[in-house]
Parts: C-alpha cells; sequence; structure tokens
C-alpha cells in the first residue's frame, strides 16, 4: 500500500511556495519570515507551526473588510512545511519581483507577511454591483498564492486602447496600473454572469494582465472559511 500511495508525496522543498497538485499549496515556513494566510485554510503542517486569527496589524490594514466579502487573515510563523488549500480551489503561485498586484479578496490565499499591502474598494463599480468590489494590493520582494475556480486564463490587455472586458464574478486579480470601469450592458444580460438582474462587466485598459476564472458563481464570493 505504501509504494502505491508514494506518487502522492511531496516533491522535495525548491522553493518558499509551490503547488503540491493543482488545488493545494506547500509554503517553507522559517523563523523569521511569517506568513498571512486565509483563515480556516490550513489542511496540515510539518515541523513547528503557530497560528495567529485575525492579528491586530491586519484589523488595523483590512478595517474595510465589514460586508463580508473579505477573506479574514491568520498569521503563521515558525519553521516548517505548511500545506493550505480553499475548498479545493486551484492554486496559483505568484513570486513578485518588485512588482505589484491587486487581487480580488475572495480569491486571497496566502502572502509574505514582510510584503507591502492594503485593502481598497475598486473605485467607480458600487453604482453596478451594489456594494461594490474590494481587492488587495500587494507589492514587493515576495510570494503570493491565489485561488481560482478551476483552471483561469491571464489576458494580456496589451497596451492599446481597446478594452478587455471581464464578469466580475469571474474576476480573480489584475495588474494595478490598468485602468478600470463599470460598463452595463442590456443586450449582454442573456450572456454573462447568471444573476437576474442586468449585465455589468468591469473593463480593464492600459498595460497588464487579467486573471481571470472559469466560475463566475457570485456564491464563491461571499464564502469565508471558519
Amino acid at each position: 500500500m505504501n509504494q502505491q500511495l508514494a506518487g502522492f508525496a511531496p516533491a522535495p522543498v525548491a522553493a518558499r511556495m509551490e503547488n503540491h497538485g493543482n488545488h493545494m499549496l506547500k509554503v517553507a515556513m522559517q523563523t523569521g519570515n511569517d506568513l498571512l494566510a486565509r483563515v480556516g485554510s490550513m489542511v496540515a503542517y510539518e515541523g513547528f507551526v503557530q497560528y495567529e486569527p485575525n492579528p491586530p496589524a491586519v484589523r488595523q490594514i483590512a478595517k474595510g473588510w465589514m460586508t463580508g466579502e473579505g477573506a479574514p487573515l491568520m498569521k503563521c510563523s515558525g519553521d516548517g512545511l505548511l500545506y493550505l488549500s480553499d475548498y479545493g480551489a486551484n492554486v496559483v503561485v505568484i513570486n513578485l519581483n518588485g512588482d505589484a498586484i491587486s487581487v480580488n479578496a475572495t480569491n486571497l490565499l496566502a502572502f509574505d507577511a514582510h510584503l507591502t499591502w492594503g485593502v481598497e474598494r475598486v473605485k467607480g463599480l458600487a453604482k453596478f454591483a451594489g456594494q461594490g468590489l474590494w481587492n488587495t494590493k500587494i507589492s514587493g520582494q515576495g510570494w503570493v498564492a491565489l485561488t481560482s475556480r478551476g483552471k483561469p486564463i491571464v489576458v494580456d490587455c496589451g497596451g492599446g486602447e481597446d478594452e478587455t472586458y471581464v464578469d466580475p464574478d469571474a474576476l480573480v486579480a489584475w495588474s494595478p496600473n490598468l485602468k478600470v470601469k463599470g460598463k452595463r450592458s442590456f443586450k449582454a444580460q442573456s450572456l454573462i454572469g447568471r444573476g437576474s438582474g442586468e449585465a455589468f462587466q468591469m473593463a480593464f485598459s492600459g498595460q497588464g494582465i487579467v486573471v481571470v476564472q472559469p466560475s463566475e458563481d457570485s456564491t464563491d464570493r461571499l464564502r469565508v472559511r471558519g
């Protein structure tokens, strides 16, 4: 039996963050290099790892997460290997090399605690999406892990005048320097999204990328792990 299960054993550590399959994140924990992760995302760990849910620093920065759309965070510290997942969603690992990324709060799984981050409401969308949409802007040198309901697609906006349109419920992340605006579409109502109201999209333009997941189910956006 052990031989049959050997193929599922984790590979030797090669980086701070790595995928174990498509749906699990492996983090190499080291003392002094803390991690911020979605509350309830820990599925296993090896070694000595401690957890502090919603630490004071997070409460201060993320006080805008008041609508249920946010991602309550815990601080993870110690030495060992930490495994995280979020209801079997695909995990996407990004190594920021002095870059920045804006992440839909519900698609944020984990990131290095030393990175610069903040919570913002996406401007120009409140009149289209009710309470609007929260995003987390993360920048610096370090690692970020995102989740996607299925294998995502990365769209290059190309830097021209043409706009890229995305269903807000399918949006995962985007380059912070992109211009964002909302667009209401009556004709596309039966083609985009699954809601019963007017169809609306987010329009991106400029130089950068947009990460889109194949699921546009808005109930994913409201689910928070305990």
